[in-house]
């Protein structure tokens, strides 16, 4: 079983003033698809300490997958992009990119979004958006690509070419 982490970044989240809903969502579709959610935070929109938790986890080897929603915007604070590239050591451009082809069909406003993702050691990190509707749309539309890449980055796969 695969074992996920989930990181909401939030000022207001994180003081209590709003209640999280996107980090449940992920967690909803995550354990649907037999992910062990291991930790769900709620971090205020602070780069050092959104990196921190990323490479916490990753280096701990404590989940293979890392999600983070909130914090892709153009709003000064929305600082996620940032702090996953502080901490990834390999980029995985496809991703995001992917997110955001898709998301265009929804909403123009997809076109704004910063999300980025990468590899540390053997774990993926992916932003996600931060409202709960496009995180579902966006989680639901990669998920079951994501099962192989991580397959792949594990060393449990090594072959790309479909039979």
């Amino acid at each position: 079983m695969k074992r996920a982490a989930i990181i909401t970044a939030s000022d207001s989240g994180y003081r209590g003033e709003r209640e999280d809903l996107s980090g449940p969502a992920i967690k909803e579709i995550l354990e649907r698809e037999g992910y062990e959610v291991i930790s769900m935070d709620i971090l205020p929109d602070d780069q050092v300490m959104l990196a921190g938790k990323m490479q916490e986890i990753a280096d701990s080897e404590k989940a293979e997958l890392i999600l983070t929603t909130g914090g892709t915007g153009f709003s000064e604070r929305d600082v996620i992009p940032e702090a996953t590239e502080e901490v990834i050591e390999r980029k995985v451009p496809g991703i995001p990119e992917a997110i955001r082809a898709y998301s265009m069909t929804i909403t123009k406003r997809a076109m704004l979004s910063r999300a980025t993702a990468g590899i540390r050691g053997k774990t993926l990190i992916i932003n996600l958006p931060g409202s709960p509707k496009a995180v579902r749309e966006s989680l639901e539309y990669i998920i079951d690509a994501l099962a192989h890449g991580l397959e792949i980055l594990s060393g449990e796969a090594r072959d790309c070419a479909r039979k």
